[in-house]
């Protein structure tokens, strides 16, 4: 399969690994204004202004002065278009680093690497995937 996939809808996800999870996330909701989108445990936790993801991991030994960059992701508009870019992505031999997978929350996402080696998330999300941008 070389024919690439329906085009991406944008970035919508940032990920970022922190070594003081509830200070972040209380600055982000506090001081940015963002709301909780889904806590899916003690140490991950999403937050959103409403059109986007912001994805907090705690990370023991991450720097205390500055977060560390962990991916950030691309919304397709369907979980059927993310199987493609999969495929896709497999048959033009990028690096993809896992099998799409579902998450608790309805998403469905998988890894990739680009050349310089940054992690790239394609992944479908419920609340975000479906929304027109313009």
């Amino acid at each position: 399969m070389n024919q690439r996939p329906p085009a991406f809808r944008g970035i919508r996800h940032i990920a970022f690994k922190v070594a003081n999870l509830e200070e972040c996330e209380k600055f982000y909701i506090d001081v940015m204004g963002m709301e909780l989108l889904y806590r899916a445990n003690d140490n991950l936790v999403y937050l959103t202004c409403g059109n986007d993801n912001l994805s907090l991991a705690r990370a023991d030994g991450a720097p205390k002065d500055g977060g560390v960059f962990d991916h950030y992701g691309f919304i397709v508009e369907s979980k059927a278009t993310l199987d493609a870019w999969h495929d896709y992505f497999k048959s033009i031999d990028v690096p993809v680093l896992d099998q799409p997978h579902d998450h608790a929350d309805g998403a469905r996402s998988f890894h990739l690497k680009d050349p310089a080696g940054n992690v790239i998330q394609p992944i479908y999300h419920p609340a975000i995937s479906a929304q027109q941008f313009g």
